[in-house]
């Protein structure tokens, strides 16, 4: 056991001193030089591209919350626009002044005539006990976990 040990040994001590002579020969350190160069020069380059990515998507955020200020912005001049217009002002104050034109006459409508003319809403109804109220919790979480993979609509709120 120890011989073969010394064995490997040794033979890794001949490898690397080959290797070692390898580097002494001009051809073989220009070309371990040359591949070193090669990758330092590769490293920067994918560094400054993944640099690039990110400046882009950097830019590319900030152009489309330029864009959304602009429309903001925009969309702020209008109503400023449309509050300085005669018809808001008209609208303004038949609202908050109930006051009306030269010539016109207001008409007060009593609530109850007001509701002849509307459909009426539906009655909400209580919910009555279904059966599946009276499953335990765990099975109706089991059963609605399964109507939701199966795409299913479930028949409990």
């Amino acid at each position: 056991m120890k011989e073969k040990l010394k064995q490997l040994a040794q033979r890794y001590q001949d490898l690397l001193v080959g290797f070692a002579g390898q580097l002494r020969d001009v051809k073989f350190a220009g070309l371990v030089l040359f591949t070193v160069v090669v990758l330092l020069i590769s490293w920067s380059g994918v560094k400054s591209i993944q640099q690039n990515y990110d400046l882009q998507k950097q830019i590319s955020t900030l152009q489309q919350q330029n864009q959304l200020q602009s429309l903001a912005n925009n969309n702020q001049k209008l109503e400023n626009q449309y509050y300085n217009t005669d018809t808001y002002l008209d609208l303004s104050a038949r609202q908050n002044f109930g006051l009306a034109a030269p010539g016109e006459k207001e008409i007060v409508v009593p609530k109850e005539v007001a509701l002849t003319y509307t459909t009426p809403l539906p009655k909400t109804t209580k919910k009555t006990d279904t059966p599946t109220d009276k499953q335990p919790a765990y099975q109706r979480n089991f059963e609605a976990w399964v109507n939701f993979f199966l795409h299913r609509q479930s028949n409990s709120n």
